[in-house]
């Protein structure tokens, strides 16, 4: 069937190599693909007629989320990271899991920043909820924008500084991953603190993570520790699904000039440079930070934003990477001097 070797976009290679399922009646086509993609339906119709030289067909696309490395009745454990903070990791793992949903996925998140957990309020999650027990040892996840959520600040206020060590931090961050009954999900999107300590390596030790995505900005020292998280994640066996890029590029609001204020194209040369993808590049754009601020992220409130396009885009080519495997995903081998 010649719909069989469209190429797919995200993975260059053909349907049939890829195991996507295809029907086709008439001008009917179903295809159920390994990741989500109810927002590129109409891309796609366009692609597929262009393909098969025809005017129009009619297009169903499903979702079909192949088994990861999984993680009790999670599919896929995805890490969201960044080598320093500042970089807005926490935003974009936010929008990020919100674009999965919106694609039509089932989605958790985990916010794993022990000392300085954001994801309560990015999510719009009043001060005082907290999760409900079951059976005395299990914590029910929060839902908020159609998400399962579980953070450390839905144990304590605001105000409450976490004074802990290394090793206290690892416990109270498997205790909310292991008691959370997290139930089925496609994807549970791990909101990672900065760096490369102790949370890290506790996660990658007693959780399969399926991969990870390092988000920075282009700025030279950002890129530099960008670098040093991919090698972290290459130490430890897992696999980096690509690179996102927060403040690329700034457009002015009153006559559209493009600049760079922290420097242009790194982010696609550090990707370049280490053989993974750049899953997508994000401007520098107050509604993004005064969206997750104020509990409503962009992919919620201005799902037809061009910038929640970025991140629809960046998701379900960061899914598409997990349809693929852990032999095709991107490591860093490690030698030591």
């Amino acid at each position: 069937m010649k719909l069989e070797e469209f190429v797919d976009p995200y993975l260059g290679k053909a349907w049939r190599e890829l195991g996507a399922r295809v029907m086709s009646s008439g001008n009917r086509v179903s295809v159920t693909l390994g990741y989500p993609a109810q927002g590129m339906v109409d891309e796609l119709r366009t692609r597929l007629c262009e393909f098969l030289e025809v005017d129009d067909i009619e297009l169903e696309v499903r979702f079909d989320c192949p088994q990861g490395r999984a993680f009790g009745r999670v599919k896929h454990v995805v890490a969201i990271a960044s080598g320093k903070g500042g970089v807005g990791k926490s935003t974009t793992a936010v929008n990020l899991a919100l674009a999965l949903d919106a694609e039509g996925a089932k989605v958790g998140l985990l916010d794993a920043d022990i000392y300085g957990p954001s994801q309560g309020m990015m999510l719009g999650v009043a001060a005082g909820v907290r999760p409900t027990v079951r059976d005395g040892k299990f914590f029910e996840p929060i839902k908020a924008h159609g998400l399962k959520a579980m953070s450390m600040s839905f144990m304590v206020t605001d105000n409450t500084p976490m004074v802990w060590r290394g090793p206290m931090a690892s416990s109270a961050l498997q205790q909310i991953l292991t008691q959370t009954l997290w139930e089925d999900l496609d994807y549970l999107v791990v909101d990672m603190p900065p760096g490369t300590g102790d949370i890290q390596l506790t996660l990658s030790q007693k959780v399969p993570v399926a991969g990870a995505v390092i988000v920075t900005t282009p700025q030279d020292i950002a890129l530099l520790d960008a670098v040093k998280g991919i090698e972290m994640f290459g130490k430890v066996d897992i696999p980096v699904l690509g690179i996102v890029e927060n403040m690329s590029l700034h457009i002015c609001s009153e006559c559209g000039h493009v600049s760079h204020p922290f420097g242009a194209d790194g982010g696609t040369r550090i990707a370049t440079e280490l053989g993974v993808p750049l899953l997508g590049a994000l401007p520098l754009a107050m509604q993004i930070r005064e969206q997750a601020d104020g509990g409503n992220p962009t992919v919620k409130t201005d799902p037809e934003s061009e910038i929640s396009g970025l991140y629809r885009n960046a998701a379900r080519h960061m899914a598409a990477r997990l349809w693929v495997g852990d032999a095709s995903a991107p490591t860093i081998s490690m030698v030591d001097d």
